[in-house]
Parts: structure tokens; sequence; C-alpha cells
């Protein structure tokens, strides 16, 4: 140790540093391994809340220190650490609830150091004195030393606490309601406490106590019933009859046939809503739609619509295949001969449907010509081939 000593204390600070480290780590497992024994021993507060409290001796508590008797005013100025004001509460503690646990909170923060000692009472006590109770006592123990606020559990505990109990485990003070508990043919359990100056007040917390429990459960029976029998337990579990256990069996299938009628029809009327926001939405699509087609089919027989430019583009069309009309017959010279001046713009029409005012009824042709232009060059064709023969014959 020593050698160790001077070969760190040779490399200067970071040497002195590291070995004081060392040494600390190893003193606080020497402490920790040496406190565990004696908090065991001793029945000392926890230190840690990774571990559950402790069961009080038989013997009682042993401490080196002397046990010296405290008051209210010297225990709320504060204790050494080593003299911890030892407060006792007692209770059956059925049914541990949040009720409980507030009342040892409030025990536990009476004064700055203090160490909690819970008293259970038996199975035995609590039928005779108050009534049967849900959890065994083992179970209520195991309930108590698992409590935060709890450094010690009292196994067994005195219904009524005399001057050796108190003695027995150096109890400094008593932690209860105010509220007088009648007992055991006594007014009050905590008169001679209270007259003693040892009984310190915490309040209850309204609204939730074992006996709201055990209501809520009596209150509502076949409904656990029915759960307990879903989750598995038997009728004989359940201290039911085979034709109780039946009805209840029936009567939770119709429970589950309401469920799911319940649950279709839920999802029915979701559907049904959302199908109505559909067609609502479908409808006011069409509308605008319909408003849009409406005014796109009128404006395409206004004067710029489609049907006004499909009607030029179909009469030109059929100005472009119409045939040209045939040249009139007419004197020579005349303005009439020009073969674009006899184009028409429409077939002829029969000699039956022209009005006899027509212009070309008899001023466009001369008396005794066809009509037709073939017909008026055939027989001036015809005309001129006999003045020729009959030139020739003069001839001869």
């Amino acid at each position: 140790m020593t050698t160790r000593l001077t070969r760190h204390q040779s490399t200067g600070k970071q040497g002195n540093r590291t070995f004081s480290m060392v040494g600390r780590r190893r003193g606080s497992r020497a402490t920790r391994g040496s406190q565990q024994p004696q908090q065991q021993r001793t029945g000392g507060p926890r230190k840690s809340l990774r571990v559950p409290a402790l069961f009080a001796k038989e013997a009682g508590y042993e401490s080196e220190v002397p046990h010296e008797k405290l008051t209210i005013a010297q225990a709320k100025r504060g204790t050494p650490a080593i003299r911890p004001v030892r407060v006792y509460a007692d209770g059956i503690f059925d049914l541990f609830h949040s009720g409980h646990a507030r009342a040892l909170m409030q025990a536990k923060n009476l004064f700055p150091n203090t160490h909690l000692i819970v008293g259970v009472c038996s199975d035995e006590l609590t039928h005779r004195y108050k009534g049967y109770t849900v959890m065994t006592e083992s179970e209520r123990y195991e309930a108590l030393i698992h409590c935060r606020y709890v450094d010690e559990v009292v196994r067994d505990a005195p219904w009524t606490l005399s001057p050796d109990f108190l003695k027995k485990h150096k109890i400094d003070f008593v932690a209860h309601d105010d509220i007088p508990y009648t007992s055991a043919g006594s007014e009050d359990v905590y008169k001679h406490i209270k007259e003693a100056g040892m009984f310190v007040a915490t309040q209850r917390t309204d609204g939730i106590s074992t006996s709201d429990l055990i209501t809520r459960i009596v209150r509502d029976y076949d409904l656990y019933v029915r759960r307990n029998l879903q989750r598995g337990y038997t009728a004989s579990d359940l201290n039911v009859s085979f034709i109780r256990e039946k009805k209840i069996r029936l009567q939770n299938q119709v429970d589950r046939m309401k469920e799911t009628v319940k649950t279709v029809e839920e999802k029915s009327k979701h559907f049904v809503h959302s199908v109505e926001e559909k067609s609502q939405d479908l409808i006011h699509k069409w509308e605008e739609k319909s408003w849009e087609f409406i005014s796109n089919f009128l404006e395409s027989f206004g004067p710029g619509g489609a049907w006004h430019v499909i009607q030029e583009k179909s009469g030109r069309m059929l100005q472009a295949l119409s045939p040209y009309a045939s040249p009139v017959a007419s004197p020579r010279g005349s303005p009439s001969s020009s073969p674009t001046r006899g184009r028409s713009p429409s077939p002829p029409s029969s000699p039956s449907s022209q009005s006899p005012r027509s212009p070309r009824s008899s001023a466009t042709y001369p008396k005794g010509a066809s009509a037709h232009p073939s017909t008026s060059l055939s027989s001036t064709s015809e005309g001129d081939d006999d003045e020729e023969k009959k030139h020739s014959v003069d001839k001869q």
C-alpha cells in the first residue's frame, strides 16, 4: 500500500487524483457492505428504494444510541441522523389503495428525520374486531413493505397499543386520523396516546376506502361474475350454481350480439353518411357540368359559333362541287357569249318549273333556237354543211 502510494505521488497530481478515486470507490463499496448488515440488524431507515422495507424483529428495536424521549417541538426542529424520530402508524390495510398511501406519506413527512413504522393487524384480530378481509395477512404485509414511505413493518400488531409495545419498538409518536376510533369496547383506542402527548393527526382521503371498494363489488356482483367467467374462471371458483352459470353465459352471448349489431349499425350509418356526401358532391359537379354544357351548346348556334362555321363550310363545298352552266347561243359580239358570265350558281331547272317572267325564257335565246347549247351548236353545223353541198352543186 505504501509502495503504491509512493508510485502515485511520484507521478504528480494525476496520480494523486487516480489514487483518491480508487480509494473512494473501494471505501464506498466497503461502506455499503457494512451498512446493509447494520440496517438489517438494527432496523434503521432505508437508504434506497431499490429494496423493500424490513420486518421488525420480535425482540424489538436495538440501538447503540440512547433513546431519549422527544417532544413534538424537538422533533420538528430536527434530530441527528443517528437518532431519527420513530413514528408508528397501524391499520388493517386491506385492498391497499391510495387513501392508505396518502396517510403513510403524511406520517413520513411529519418531521425532517422520520423513521416510519407500520403495524399490520393479523387476520384473527381483524376478523374478531372489524370483519372479514379480502386479502390475507401475508398479502397485506407484502403490500406494506413495498410502499415507498414505509421503513419498517410490524407483523401481528396489537389492536390496542400498550406501554410495553411502545417501549419495545422505541416509538416516539403515533400517527392516525383524529376521528375517534371506537372498537373493542373502547370509545377511542387512541385516547391514552392522545393524553400522553404522543399522538400526531393525519388527514383522511375522501372518496376512497376499503369499504367503498367492497361496496362497488357487491353492488355490481353480476357484472364481476360475468367478467371472471369470461376470463376463464369456473362456476365452482366463483361459487355459482350450474343453472346460474348457463344463464350468465347466455346473457354474455346476447350482450355480444347486441354489441355486434351496434357496431354494424354504426358502420352502416357511417357508410350511408359517406355515400350521401359523395352523392351530394356528384350532384353538385353534375350541375356545374350541365350548366357548362348548356352554355357551350347555346354558344355553338350563335353568330360566331361552330354551327355557323359548319354552315359556311358546307355552302362553300356545295358551291365547289356544283357543275358549270352551258354557254348561251347569242348574237356575235353579245356579252352573253362570254363563258364566265354563263356559269350558273345552281343546276338548271325543268321547263315546267320556270316562271314565264324569267329573263332567260325569251330574251337570251333567239326565235327558233334551241334552249340547250349543245342542240343549237349541232343545228348550226348541219346548216353549214347543207350550204356547202348546195354551193358545190351549183358550181358543177
